[in-house]
């Protein structure tokens, strides 16, 4: 079974990002960029299915500038076999599914597997957008994966509590948190990512058009608020709800 994992390239989760001034997007000068801890969730699920003897071969694939191929290596440096770059600076949801699904198209994967979504959108729209685009199956929000035969059996986290799929092969799977603790790559590993297969593509090469849809207006950092404070009774907590914060 081949496998497809889709991987972005976003800033680094414990960097304090700053907004332009202008307003025109986030300052990127300097800043330390690393894979979106959904994808390398997405990463180490491909893997483990690998160790198993369920997956035969890992194809990781990211959606970016050139130094995306920074985030790739990191892909094969955890246990991918090889990796595709489709070199554009598209950031838009339907545009990233469709060009996953050329992708699709050509490599034929048993299963995809992505993050829910990225840190940086958080728009949790491109896995079901390809699941549609490929006619494929869909698990969303996985906390637990099985293959049972011809069948994938995803654990799904939703509002109500967990619910239970059993999913046709092909199928695009979305991870959650909880679906496991990714691995660090190993310095070994690292060196011998270097000399993986990493293939360029653009988006003309693979017959899809990614002209945006959107136009961003305005980027602002969110408003400060202040701190919290101690009550010493429900009494007290009641009277500040109804006379100060006006809520209840």
């Amino acid at each position: 079974m081949k496998v497809l994992v889709a991987v972005k390239r976003v800033v680094d989760a414990n960097v304090k990002i700053n907004v332009l001034a202008d307003n025109s997007g986030v300052d990127l000068n300097n800043v330390k960029m690393a894979i979106n801890p959904f994808c390398e969730i997405a990463v180490e699920e491909a893997i483990r299915l690998k160790e198993k003897g369920l997956a035969t071969e890992i194809v990781a694939v990211c959606i970016g500038p050139k130094t995306a191929q920074e985030t790739l290596r990191t892909a094969l440096a955890l246990g991918a076999d090889r990796a595709i770059l489709i070199e554009t600076d598209t950031h838009e949801p339907i545009a990233i599914a469709k060009l996953l699904k050329a992708v699709c198209d050509k490599e034929q994967p048993k299963l995809v597997i992505a993050g829910k979504q990225s840190i940086d959108g958080d728009n949790n729209q491109t896995g079901q957008m390809l699941a549609a685009l490929c006619g494929f199956a869909q698990g969303t929000f996985a906390s637990a994966i099985s293959v049972e035969g011809e069948k994938l059996k995803v654990v799904r986290e939703i509002d109500g509590g967990l619910q239970t799929v059993l999913l046709n092969l092909p199928a695009v799977v979305t991870t959650d948190l909880r679906l496991n603790e990714p691995r660090y790559a190993s310095l070994p590993n690292i060196m011998k990512a270097k000399k993986k297969q990493l293939d360029t593509l653009t988006p003309a090469d693979l017959g899809v058009n990614v002209a945006p849809r959107l136009k961003v207006l305005k980027v602002e950092a969110p408003a400060k608020r202040s701190g919290g404070i101690k009550v010493a009774s429900v009494d007290e907590l009641v009277d500040k709800l109804r006379n100060e914060a006006k809520v209840i």
